[in-house]
């Protein structure tokens, strides 16, 4: 399967899953080209974006997952190659 380069934005409401959240994270590493992570305190949210390389099936195993968890909201953009 061909892989594809993206965007992930993960937005963190519910601090009891970030253990999990990270878990994840690590579990994909090898999809993984980069990551930013901004804990923006004053509203009480982490916010992680992820540079992406992986199939559409890692890509998409990998949100939806993280989007399963309670108060995790997750968006993603890929490239259409």
């Amino acid at each position: 399967m061909e892989k594809r380069i993206g965007v992930v934005a993960v937005i963190v409401e519910d601090r009891t899953n970030i253990e999990e959240v990270n878990k994840l994270l690590t579990l994909y590493g090898d999809s993984i080209v980069g990551r930013m992570g901004v804990p923006y305190k004053e509203k009480q949210v982490n916010i992680i974006s992820l540079i992406v390389d992986g199939t559409t099936d890692e890509i998409g195993s990998l949100t939806g997952k993280l989007g399963k968890l309670e108060g995790v909201t997750v968006k993603s953009a890929l490239t259409k190659k």
